[in-house]
């Protein structure tokens, strides 16, 4: 029961990940930090997004098998062959629903993508079976490494992505600097009350505040 429970929150926070990046999208109000960094890359050699996103994904991957492979999982995959497939579904779902939407609406759906999109990593991470190769990087540096608590890595990757796009021509939006500046922060809020707490009535483990 255990194990089918982390299995599921994985699958949800993956899922949930992916309909959020859609609503970001609709949204129109800045990427997140990630996206940017791979856009700007792409510029540099003025290529196309998915042909780095790939890239850039695989060589991050290695890093990651090389640094603590523990975070390599079947949610990994998951991620890898769902994330996009979801985040074009909630794009068009909400292209028919609000073709048009107002400042407010956007700004409605940002903060909502952003949120939901916190609660999805917090999913994912506590459910241990894999993470993304990006996410896994403020993971390992705050986990195994013990640099900075998770929420201050995840600041820094967050902003070095948004430097980097920046640099390189990728236009910023407001959504983009409060996924830099608070997706850590409100993820590790998530994990600790929410997603350990869930995960906790199948099993023990220690909740860490």
């Amino acid at each position: 029961m255990y194990q089918l429970r982390r299995i599921i929150m994985a699958f949800c926070g993956v899922i949930l990940c992916g309909f959020c990046v859609g609503m970001l999208q609709k949204a129109n109000l800045g990427v997140d930090p990630f996206t940017c960094f791979v856009t700007g890359i792409a510029n540099i050699f003025n290529s196309t997004y998915s042909t780095f996103y790939l890239l850039l994904t695989g060589l991050l991957l290695l890093l990651v098998l090389i640094l603590c492979r523990h975070y390599i999982g079947i949610a990994t995959i998951i991620n890898l062959f769902l994330t996009g497939v979801t985040a074009d579904i909630m794009h068009h779902l909400l292209d028919l629903a609000i073709p048009h939407p107002n400042l407010g609406m956007r700004v409605g759906i940002m903060v909502v993508g952003i949120v939901l999109t916190c609660l999805a990593a917090a999913l994912y991470f506590t459910a241990d079976l894999g993470v993304s190769a990006y996410d896994a990087m403020a993971l390992i540096a705050a986990d195994k490494y013990k640099l900075l608590p998770f929420k201050y890595c995840r600041i820094i990757t967050d902003s070095i992505c948004v430097l980097v796009g920046f640099i390189f021509n990728v236009t910023l939006g407001i959504g983009t600097v409060i996924t830099a500046l608070f997706m850590g922060p409100l993820t590790q809020w998530f994990r600790t009350h929410l997603a350990e707490p869930l995960l906790a009535r199948g099993g023990k483990m220690t909740i860490v505040s």
